[in-house]
C-alpha cells in the first residue's frame, strides 16, 4: 500500500451499509440484467478490506427466478450461502485505486483485481470523518463454477460469461 493510501484509510472504519451498495451485471439475450445484495458486511482496518454477502439476501424480482438463482445451477446457496472478498494489497494514486485480493464464490476462490476511486477522508455534517471506496472489477462466471447457460436458437448463448461485480462502500473512522 502506497504511503498516501495508508494515511487515508489507516486505522479502523466502521462500515455505513445506508450508504453502501453491491451489485454485479451480466449480459442476458440483448440487455444487462442487474441485482444487488441486500444485506452485506465490510470491513476496513488499517488498509485491508474485508467484506461479505449471504446469497439469500440477492434481490430478484421474480421468485422462480431467485430460486433458480439460490440453486446448483447457480449460486448453490444451500451448500456455498456466502459470497467473500479479502484483500491482499490496495494502492492509490490520487483518488484512483487499485484493490487487489481474493474472491470466493460457490467454493472457488480466485484473485481478482479491482479498480475504482477512493474519497475522503472527509468530515460529513454530524462530525463523523468518513471514506468512500469505489470498485468494479469483470470476472469469469465459469471460474466460479457458476457454468449454467441456455443455447440460442439461431448459436450463442443466453447469458454471457462476464459478470461485473460493482462495490460502493462507505465507512465512518471508528473513534
Amino acid at each position: 500500500m502506497s504511503t498516501q493510501t495508508e494515511e487515508r484509510l489507516a486505522g479502523v472504519w466502521q462500515f455505513d451499509p445506508v450508504h453502501s451498495a453491491a451489485t454485479f451485471t451480466v449480459k442476458y439475450l440483448v440487455a444487462p440484467f442487474r441485482s444487488e445484495f441486500g444485506e452485506f458486511t465490510a470491513e476496513l482496518v488499517d488498509g485491508q478490506l474485508k467484506g461479505s454477502a449471504p446469497v439469500s439476501s440477492l434481490k430478484v424480482k421474480n421468485e422462480d427466478f431467485a430460486a433458480h438463482l439460490a440453486g446448483p445451477d447457480f449460486f448453490d446457496s444451500e451448500r456455498f450461502p456466502e459470497v467473500s472478498f479479502e484483500s491482499r494489497s490496495i494502492a492509490a494514486d490520487g483518488d484512483a485505486v487499485t484493490v487487489d485480493g481474493l474472491l470466493t464464490l460457490k467454493g472457488v476462490t480466485k484473485e481478482v483485481r479491482a479498480t475504482g476511486s477512493v474519497s475522503g477522508p472527509a468530515e460529513d455534517f454530524m462530525g463523523n470523518t468518513r471514506v468512500g471506496l469505489s470498485l468494479s472489477t469483470t470476472v469469469d462466471r465459469n471460474e466460479f463454477g457458476v457454468s449454467w447457460n441456455a443455447p440460442l436458437p439461431k448459436g450463442g448463448n443466453a447469458l454471457a460469461d462476464e459478470v461485473k461485480l460493482e462495490v460502493a462502500l462507505e465507512f465512518i473512522a471508528a473513534e
